[in-house]
């Protein structure tokens, strides 16, 4: 009954959701057609609508729907922060706009420009954020009030099932009421009982007190290694009886990895995650820009990176291109291309000046290198001699903006696992390093900044971070 209930709730959500789409489509319709257009009210009721016109559009209310389940927006958010609710529901509704934006150019929708998208991607955010809201402020009042009760029973009584309790407790508008806890004789039982929390029965009982009280969620906060046959009988009885089960993800007790929920052929998994991009659209966007700006970009710049080359051949002898084996994606090896700066042999050179290092950490500086030619210095003060990593982005093996590629010699210099984080996004053209100073950064305080891009990463940064670059490159800071 309550499957049924929630079910019908979520189509109701998601056709609220398409009314609130085409409301706003009608509207950027009317704003762009008559206002932007000059077209009268009359002529633009007058106006003949094809059959390729509706399918465009039924993909569109397809794509609306799609991009804001993919966000989790028809999900149970009884226990989430309405902040994180209202920065997902943001997220998808910027997504499902470009999306709709992209279709439109593909199939030539000409009233679909990008003001019609920003008055489209306005309204529906603004209207579904102000529905889910009200829908919130309405629940909390219901809750507060004792009605849409649920009733939790938690399994095991160790200080961190006592702190979830509380916090459900400080809770009221959340609706939750804890019907009990179980477990069996241990010794911090005694403790658990000077919280004033009572033992609703033990693991032998369980299934008889389900059967005979109201429990609508069991929650499993145990300590998988001794408790494991209890967890997993409780899981048993839960799915016989069609009760709603929740485990507490941070079962290793991890400070600082984000957890989600997988299905992976059939099963459910919990992942454990710090510093990986996140999947899903983001990553799809990310990889898609690469792409087509790496690309433009080879096109824009190719009579400068031809001039580069041929003034390479003919300043000094040996290769245009300077190719090295570098570290990239969780310590994926490749061949990182870049314009050649130094005298041929300069590989072979390194152990002779290895004493004039100017940088700590395993990284080699030295402010000048005397392996650099004379267009080299230049090439390197520009930042020119960076440009064919535009193809490494192409192939995949680089991102536009992500911490820089390690050489294997540095990377075998590492001492801290903690700086070996890193790897755990594709490297990048471009960082915060870059931007903040370059070569004049100490290296540990570079580890720090690539760690912080990873932790606060968004596209946003990524747009942030490329705009600033340009000014960085021209003023030449900290280029060595």
């Amino acid at each position: 009954m309550v499957n049924n209930t929630r079910r019908t709730l979520r189509h109701l959500v998601e056709l609220c959701d398409v009314l609130v789409m085409l409301l706003s489509f009608g509207l950027a319709t009317i704003v762009v057609s008559h206002i932007f257009s000059q077209l009268s009210l009359s002529e633009f009721m007058s106006i003949r609508i094809k059959l390729t016109n509706v399918l465009i559009f039924a993909g569109f209310v397809y794509l609306w729907n799609q991009v804001l389940s993919s966000f989790g927006m028809y999900e149970s958010r009884r226990l989430s922060r309405s902040r994180d609710e209202a920065f997902d529901l943001v997220k998808a509704t910027t997504l499902a706009s470009a999306l709709i934006y992209l279709t439109a150019i593909v199939f030539h929708a000409q009233m679909v420009d990008w003001i019609f998208v920003g008055v489209f991607w306005i309204s529906a955010t603004v209207t579904i954020l102000t529905g889910r809201f009200f829908v919130r402020s309405i629940l909390k009042q219901f809750r507060i009030r004792g009605k849409n009760i649920r009733h939790m029973l938690i399994a095991g009584t160790n200080q961190e099932a006592l702190q979830f309790a509380r916090r459900i407790d400080e809770s009221p508008w959340l609706g939750y009421r804890i019907a009990g806890f179980v477990d069996e004789e241990w010794p911090g039982l005694e403790k658990f009982y000077e919280s004033g929390y009572s033992l609703a029965c033990d693991f032998e009982n369980l299934r008889r007190f389900l059967r005979t009280n109201v429990v609508d969620e069991v929650v499993v906060i145990l300590p998988m290694k001794s408790k494991y046959p209890y967890a997993s009988e409780i899981a048993q009885v839960c799915e016989e009886q069609g009760i709603l089960l929740r485990f507490v993800s941070n079962m290793f007790n991890l400070k600082h990895a984000q957890s989600r929920t997988e299905d992976f052929e059939g099963d459910s998994h919990i992942t454990h995650s710090r510093g990986q991009m996140p999947d899903g659209w983001p990553a799809v966007i990310k990889r898609a820009l690469d792409f087509s700006v790496s690309l433009l970009l080879i096109v824009f710049l190719s009579p400068l990176l031809v001039l580069t080359a041929i003034l390479i051949k003919l300043s000094s002898p040996g290769p245009i291109l300077f190719l090295q084996q570098r570290i990239g994606l969780n310590k994926r090896r490749f061949h990182i291309y870049k314009f050649r700066t130094m005298v041929a042999d300069a590989e072979r050179r390194m152990k002779q000046i290895e004493h004039l290092n100017e940088v700590t950490g395993p990284v080699f500086k030295i402010k000048n290198d005397p392996r650099i030619t004379r267009l080299g210095r230049f090439l390197r003060k520009t930042s020119i001699d960076e440009l064919p990593q535009l193809f490494n982005v192409l192939k995949g093996d680089m991102s536009l903006v992500g911490p820089r590629p390690m050489a294997v010699r540095d990377y075998e210099g590492f001492s801290e696992d903690w700086h070996r984080r890193r790897f755990s996004v594709r490297p990048g053209i471009t960082c915060l390093w870059q931007i903040l100073g370059r070569n004049s950064i100490p290296f540990e305080r570079w580890m720090e900044l690539d760690l912080q891009y990873i932790d606060q990463w968004s596209l946003w940064l990524d747009l942030e971070i490329l705009m600033k670059t340009i000014p960085a490159v021209l003023k030449g800071s900290g280029a060595a």
